[in-house]
């Protein structure tokens, strides 16, 4: 029997070079790894996509104070933000299994078949996974991102027996590691490319949906906006949000693309005579209404932007939930909440008392005139004026199911937030902005104010510590929309802090305490300092 002996000799230990070169092999094989997984995913969602997939598992999971803090701290950019969070994560881990490779090559390899086990799991324990199928992006992702990377540190260990007995790569293995880290590169970026322009059959679908659909005219049109209710004023929010503007805040990291003639709504649960399932053809061939509602987000704060104003087309949600056999708890009703779900996988709560007493809840399927834009929730939504957004407007909404508070907590109440939130009273001075330095003479302070459903009664402001006097109230469109106001205030040089508060329909006036967010909602006066220029 033949016996090889191993070579005698020291012992290599990796260079700088070498260990630079291995780093650089573990971000490639990352980036390779992702880019595949990402056309595959383009093919079968683009939901699972490993970095969506662990990013939406990172968000249901996140504190909701860190959540607040990221609403606060980056706006609507809170998402491109996690997900930058996470492919830096990714880079350093891949950092980590390039090194872990240079010294074996196969752990470093299962190292990347790990993570893309654990894109898998999150994907296909979405709340909106349905098929096993979510899984196979990360899994094939995975797998050419661990057999590049075993590839690439060969390259390195070519000659002799790499960081064993033996004088280790030449430059010509260098060479041939670089050529195919640089060529695997272009190749996965050619191939995330193709995967951009090719896109999804499903969100082509989506979206040719979409661009076919004809909004029906609505029984109830919208009342005209009194003349009144938009004064010219420069600076000041317009009465009517446009699509592009209008806030957005939800915890979709993709947003939902469904198709509206797949789309369809089921009904049921508690007080339900029997199960009814719609398609959006059934919802417009309904009676249909128009309204101008705002809606405002709990996790605006005083002053803040997530706040705005569309006409809203759908239709009435009580309508159905009667023809359906349900009734109030005033009425001895077995349901006191109503709760959607998303095709995502949210939940959102809404209180069967307020759904139904008469105020025009919405199921809608259009905005401004078009059908919903995709990000607020094409093809159907709810609209509830008088409750922030996490407890009544569910976008992408698939179901409905009557239960009580007591049996079940949607989405936002585990995470600390108030089962019930009507909106509080507040108001916002637009104009003129923080730190201006408006000119010394008549400075038209200008702002909007909202009690969706109670109406706004009156707005104050104040200069300094001086009286409070009474600002002019544009118009009432509805007590469900916002109203505008402007004050003539004659400015005189120095530095001055402008505070407005407003009072609601029911003559109740906002406190002057500022308080946070959660659980049901800031609350608080609005306030500016400004200093005022001599005049030119």
């Amino acid at each position: 029997m033949n016996v090889t002996e191993a070579p005698s000799g020291p012992v290599r230990e990796a260079t700088r070079t070498d260990r630079l070169l291995a780093a650089l092999g573990g971000l490639v094989a990352a980036y390779v790894s992702l880019a595949v997984a990402d056309l595959v995913a383009s093919r079968v969602r683009p939901e699972a996509s490993p970095v969506v997939a662990v990013g939406s598992a990172v968000v249901d999971r996140t504190p909701a104070a860190l959540k607040d803090w990221a609403i606060r701290a980056f706006g609507e950019n809170d998402k491109a933000v996690l997900q930058l969070g996470i492919l830096l994560f990714l880079a350093l881990f891949a950092v980590g299994t390039g090194l872990l490779a240079l010294r074996h090559r196969v752990l470093g390899a299962a190292a990347v078949g790990a993570f893309g086990l654990l894109g898998a799991l999150a994907a296909v324990t979405r709340p909106d996974s349905d098929s096993a199928a979510d899984a196979v992006p990360s899994l094939v992702g995975a797998a050419v991102g661990g057999i590049l990377l075993y590839v690439l540190v060969g390259r390195l260990l070519a000659s002799g027996s790499g960081l064993g007995f033996g004088p280790g790569p030449t430059r010509a293995d260098r060479r041939r590691f670089l050529v195919v880290a640089a060529s695997s590169g272009l190749a996965a970026t050619g191939a995330a490319a193709l995967g951009r322009a090719v896109g999804s059959p499903a969100e082509e679908n989506a979206t040719a949906s979409r661009a076919a659909l004809r909004l029906p005219r609505p029984a109830s049109p919208a009342p005209p906006v009194p003349a009144g209710a938009r004064p010219a004023v420069p600076g000041i929010s317009p009465f009517t949000t446009p699509n592009r503007d209008f806030y957005r805040v939800d915890t979709a990291l993709v947003v939902p693309k469904v198709n509206a003639d797949r789309w369809r709504l089921r009904l049921h649960g508690a007080g339900v005579r029997e199960e009814l399932t719609l398609t959006l053809r059934d919802l417009m061939a309904r009676r249909t209404v128009e309204r101008d509602i705002t809606l405002a987000c709990v996790s605006n704060e005083v002053g803040g932007p997530y706040v705005g104003n569309a006409r809203w087309l759908g239709a009435p949600l009580a309508d159905l939930l009667r023809e359906a056999g349900v009734r109030p708890p005033s009425e001895g009703g077995p349901a006191d909440q109503l709760v959607a779900r998303s095709v995502d996988g949210m939940t959102i709560g809404t209180p069967v008392e307020e759904v139904m007493d008469g105020r025009d809840a919405l199921l809608a399927f259009g905005m401004n005139g078009e059908p919903l834009p995709f990000e607020h929730g094409f093809p159907v939504r709810m609209v509830v004026p008088g409750l922030y957004g996490y407890v009544s407007a569910c976008k992408w909404i698939e179901s409905i199911e009557l239960t009580t508070f007591d049996a079940y907590d949607a989405y936002w109440v585990p995470r600390g937030w108030s089962a019930e939130a009507p909106v509080k009273t507040q108001s916002r001075i637009d104009t003129p902005r923080p730190f201006g330095r408006p000119s010394a003479g008549t400075v038209m302070v200008a702002g909007v104010a909202w009690a969706q459903h109670r109406g706004v009664r009156r707005v104050e402001v104040r200069v300094d510590d001086g009286p409070w006097r009474d600002a002019r109230l544009a118009a009432e469109a509805t007590r469900d929309t916002w109203r505008q106001w402007t004050y003539p205030w004659e400015a005189t040089p120095g530095r001055h802090t402008l505070t407005v508060r407003a009072t609601d329909g029911t003559g109740a006036t906002q406190p002057e305490r500022r308080t946070d967010i959660m659980p049901d909602g800031a609350q608080g006066w609005h306030s500016v300092v400004v200093t005022v220029e001599e005049g030119g």
